[in-house]
């Protein structure tokens, strides 16, 4: 991988259109994102996928390996996780938004293998306006932040998933910067309304299930969190 300017980044702000009119619109023009530099070495920008209507938005870290190659975010051995996870919860996978906080693959290349490297807050920083981007077209009843990166990229670094996971909090009031999340387009002039409440709830990410020593009580675990969802969906 190319050497990382850790100090600044020009972020994603200059790439996104002024007044993007669809989630399409926003796929498109980030394909030539370079807000930061792991676009040098990444495949392709691996943008968000899924209704934009969706009931519930689903929040991750970045693409990993298979996700850089097929442009697609949790497609990899984690996204079917997540998708059984989701499944088993009851959830419905046709209302369901994905997407990442960071939009490019950072990695180590070992050999001729991509080792997962996490993402650091420059990436973070400078991908966040992709985020609030993506919000801004969506109408999500919950968002579900997934894992410790998009935690902090949504509700800043004080927040621990492992203190308040699987509990149901105030979106957007919840953020960091509440502001960015509390309007939305109306209409193709700029004018803009106040976003429909909704929720948010912190789980691991289903990597960190992979990953786990004992893989069926953290598989439990993501299901039980998903499930808190479900049940908030239907009440």
């Amino acid at each position: 991988m190319a050497d990382t300017d850790t100090d600044t980044a020009p972020g994603a702000q200059r790439f996104i259109p002024p007044r993007p009119d669809s989630l399409d619109a926003l796929r498109a023009a980030a394909t030539g994102c370079r807000g930061c530099e792991l676009y040098r070495d990444a495949t392709q920008t691996v943008f968000g996928r899924g209704d934009a209507t969706a009931r519930v938005v689903f929040v991750g870290e970045q693409p990993g390996d298979i996700e850089d190659q097929k442009g697609l975010p949790f497609v990899g051995p984690a996204g079917r996780l997540l998708r059984r996870a989701v499944d088993d919860a009851g959830l419905d996978p046709g209302h369901i938004y994905l997407t990442n906080a960071v939009k490019h693959f950072r990695f180590d290349l070992r050999g001729k293998r991509r080792i997962h490297q996490t993402p650091d807050r420059l990436h973070i920083t400078a991908c966040r306006p992709w985020l609030v981007a993506e919000f801004a077209r969506l109408r999500p009843e919950i968002v579900v932040v997934l894992g410790a990166t998009a935690a902090k990229a949504l509700l800043g670094p004080t927040f621990r998933v492992t203190r308040q996971r699987g509990e149901l909090l105030p979106w957007p009031a919840v953020a960091q910067h509440p502001e960015d999340f509390r309007q939305v387009p109306v209409d193709s002039a700029g004018h803009t309304a106040d976003a429909p409440p909704a929720r948010l709830l912190a789980s691991i990410h289903p990597s960190a299930v992979l990953r786990a020593d004992n893989h069926d009580v953290a598989y439990a675990g993501l299901v039980a969190d998903l499930t808190v969802v479900a049940r908030a969906l239907s009440a």
